[in-house]
């Protein structure tokens, strides 16, 4: 069948920030508290067990990431100012992430859009968090779609998600690619429904036998 859409992750395929641990790092010390980069991953991947995001809910919003954050901060043994400091992290988040387009993004979304394809985002990041990026960065203009953990209350790599984005583009999953950096999430997730995937790798580190690219330029050689 004929390609009608291009699917794209966001974080890491058209956006990039500094790492989770390295904003945590940041605005922690903002407060005078030193945390090493690997005390946080540690208590990083402890604290993503216990909160489901698939059953996020937006009107409690700031609380599920209050909660979250003084949950890891515990776990870096941070008693003093715990839930003040767990709501700065959420206020400060995004001043603190240095969030910004790759060069070849928006002009690779041009060139999609002037070939008459449908685009979509399909994005594990949570609508207001959505909305303050593709508004920063003013690329909320390029998609037909855009997909989110609250749209259907599941997260990649869940089938439901890929054709939720699907059903609003009105396309089959053989009418469709989809762009990623995650092997799981975004590659895996993607074929399990059909759709033919298509792992970024800008910097050559992903080892297997997957359909590579290594910038977003390079898919217009493709589409």
């Amino acid at each position: 069948m004929p390609l009608k859409a291009v699917l794209f992750d966001l974080g890491l395929t058209l956006t990039k920030t500094a790492s989770f641990p390295e904003i945590y790092r940041r605005i922690l010390a903002r407060f005078g508290v030193t945390a090493s980069l690997d005390a946080i991953v540690r208590a990083q991947n402890a604290t993503e067990g216990e909160f489901d995001t698939a059953t996020y809910d937006e009107s409690r919003r700031k609380q599920f990431w209050t909660d979250y954050n003084a949950s890891l901060l515990e776990k870096l043994g941070i008693e003093e100012k715990r839930v003040f400091l767990a709501a700065q992290i959420d206020e400060l988040w995004w001043k603190c992430s240095h969030v910004q387009v790759y060069p070849d993004a928006e002009s690779t979304l041009s060139h999609l859009r002037a070939k008459g394809l449908k685009l979509g985002l399909v994005s594990n990041g949570f609508k207001q968090d959505l909305k303050h990026i593709l508004g920063e960065l003013g690329l909320k203009k390029w998609f037909d779609v855009v997909v989110c953990i609250e749209s259907c209350n599941c997260a990649k790599p869940d089938k439901e998600i890929f054709l939720y984005a699907l059903d609003k583009l009105g396309v089959k999953p053989s009418e469709a690619i989809f762009i990623g950096d995650s092997v799981v999430h975004d590659y895996e997730g993607a074929s399990n429904v059909g759709i033919k995937p298509l792992l970024i790798d800008r910097e050559g580190k992903i080892q297997g036998r997957y359909d590579k690219i290594a910038s977003l330029t390079e898919l217009l050689t493709i589409v």
